[in-house]
């Protein structure tokens, strides 16, 4: 397997409203749905629940594949990374209300 190969995909653009199920999210995230559902656990993603399945809205596939790229790229466990995404989206809020305020 080439190093390109065990990537995540690259990011696209995609509907943030949109509505994806447990295997559409795994999928595109390049990993196991038991690691998704290890991401709910953690806190890292939320869910919303449409009789008795799971979904996740588009914001969630970019914050899923971040949470893959920290993990793989820093290797941080799921605490870690559950940290370093609210860090991250903190920053960028903080970072959009002072380029608003400019």
């Amino acid at each position: 397997m080439s190093p390109a190969d065990d990537r995540t995909p690259p990011a696209t653009i995609f509907d943030e409203t949109a509505m994806l199920s447990l295997e559409d999210l795994s999928r595109m995230c390049s990993v196991d749905a038991r690691h998704i559902v290890e991401f709910v656990e953690e806190g890292v993603l939320n869910v919303i629940e449409v009789r008795s399945e799971w979904h996740f809205t588009g914001a969630a596939l970019r914050r899923a594949r971040l949470a893959v790229r920290l993990e793989r790229d820093l290797e941080l466990n799921l605490a870690g990374v559950a940290l370093a995404v609210e860090l991250i989206e903190e920053l960028e809020q903080l970072r959009r209300q002072l380029k608003s305020r400019g």
